[in-house]
């Protein structure tokens, strides 16, 4: 996943307890958060996983959750029993953006 845009900065599979089955860095890139720190919004992206389903009945489920921030573009896609986080160059445009999200999915669908 991380070869599909010059632009990715990172990937990971982390299972729905917020613990980090694998990650990889892009070659060339450096982290923006620390190691403890990582695992920590890991977790946090679990538990906000379980947040949004409560509303997965009145609002339908969620297809992937896009934050743009300062320094990265995050992006989180749900699978039954893994969640893929990735981030970005934030200054890619949006269009290619959503190529990526489609792209992944395709691939996250067999995990």
């Amino acid at each position: 996943m991380i070869e599909l845009d010059p632009r990715m900065r990172f990937v990971a599979v982390i299972d729905n307890k917020g613990k980090i089955r694998e990650a990889i860095m892009k070659s060339g890139k450096t982290s923006l958060k620390s190691q403890k720190e990582e695992e920590h919004f890991c977790r946090q992206v679990a538990q906000r996983r379980q947040m949004r389903r409560e509303f997965d009945v009145s609002l339908g489920k969620v297809r992937y959750v896009h934050v743009e921030r300062e320094k990265v573009t995050q992006m989180v896609v749900y699978t039954p029993r893994n969640i893929i986080y990735f981030t970005m160059e934030p200054e890619m445009p949006i269009e290619e953006k959503l190529m990526l999200v489609t792209k992944i999915k395709t691939m996250a669908s067999a995990l």
